[in-house]
């Protein structure tokens, strides 16, 4: 259990049934924060409340609450005014309705908070309430009063505990009006391809795996200059250059994530050609005598009729000095027979 100050105690109202309860908070701050200084000899900055009618300062024991109204008079509001409001949701979480969870516009998500059961007693009914939100996949719309005014809230499962999410009034949430571009673009089918493949490239992310850098950095300048060091250098911004193309700045974007998640080898998206620029044929030699670069793929070299009469002539002379060779052999070999007859027939005279 969260060893959490609670910073509400009452009840939860589902229909005649009564769960008391613990509000706690559900998140935590950890911004770094600052003192206000005096630059010239490092001394705190500080606040004093201090009485305007009698011009001197004042004990948080002295200070209540006020209402200014329209005339500029000031009216004392107690706490004891506050506890004996006429409301049934002074003390008391009401619930009044259930609802799907994607009725809720996010734009009214407020402050988190989380309920405990508030004793032994109210065991059976928080884990009621519990189960029955998660069996009809429905969160539960209730109003309760905190600091000072009566809210809007959300409850839902969360593990084996209700959460409390506050949400804003409908009419505390400012329409989008004016700010959507009002010059007429068309977006076409290759264009929302490219985005697709951008998003599918990019994927999920789990959100465990994200933290606070902004965080991480300030600690380490704050740890350099406590040591009395140069605080780190900032790293170099990524360049950026102008958007000509949305196409092509869609198709760098896929390149370079999949990159970044070791998938070089895939096919890339397919993008729209660009107009193609004038050919190096068509234009003068360039200056200095340079060559132009083909960036076409390299094709085996034909032989060219030259070549193929050069192989031929080399074929028949090749054939020739064989035959010639072989001829010689046969000559040779006849006029040795001839010679063992000759002599074959002296002996025998």
């Amino acid at each position: 259990m969260l060893h959490v100050r609670s910073i509400w105690n009452g009840a939860i109202s589902f229909g005649l049934v009564s769960i008391p309860i613990k509000l706690v908070n559900a998140t935590e701050s950890h911004s770094i924060s600052f003192r206000q200084i005096h630059t010239e000899d490092m001394g705190r900055i500080r606040y004093r409340k201090v009485c305007e009618l009698e011009d001197r300062e004042v004990s948080t024991a002295e200070i209540g609450k006020g209402y200014e109204d329209a005339d500029g008079t000031i009216i004392p509001i107690t706490d004891d005014d506050l506890a004996h409001l006429p409301l049934p949701t002074a003390k008391t979480i009401e619930i009044v309705a259930f609802v799907p969870a994607d009725r809720i516009d996010p734009l009214q998500m407020d402050a988190a908070y989380y309920l405990a059961a508030g004793g032994a007693p109210a065991a059976k009914p928080y884990t009621l309430l519990r189960e029955a939100l998660k069996r009809s996949q429905k969160v539960a719309i209730a109003k309760f009063a905190l600091r000072g005014r009566e809210r809007l809230g959300m409850l839902r499962v969360v593990g084996d505990a209700i959460a409390l999410h506050g949400l804003l009034w409908p009419d505390e949430v400012r329409a989008p009006e004016g700010l959507a571009p009002d010059t007429k673009v068309t977006v076409n089918d290759k264009e929302l391809d490219l985005a697709d493949a951008l998003m599918d490239t990019l994927g999920e992310i789990d959100l465990e795996d994200l933290h606070d850098e902004y965080r991480e950095a300030l600690e380490e300048v704050v740890a350099a200059k406590a040591a009395g060091e140069a605080p780190p250098e900032a790293p170099e911004p990524a360049k950026t250059g102008k958007v000509l193309d949305l196409m092509a700045a869609l198709e760098k974007s896929v390149k370079a994530a999949k990159e970044s998640r070791g998938e070089e080898g895939e096919a890339e998206a397919e993008v729209r050609q660009m107009p193609a620029r004038k050919s190096a044929r068509s234009t003068p030699k360039q200056a200095g005598g340079k060559k132009s670069t083909s960036t076409a793929k390299k094709t085996p070299a034909k032989k060219t009729p030259a070549a193929k009469k050069s192989t031929a002539k080399s074929t028949q002379g090749t054939k020739k000095t064989t035959t010639a060779k072989s001829t010689t052999t046969k000559k040779t070999a006849a006029k040795k027979t001839a010679a063992k007859k000759t002599t074959s027939r002296k002996r025998t005279a």
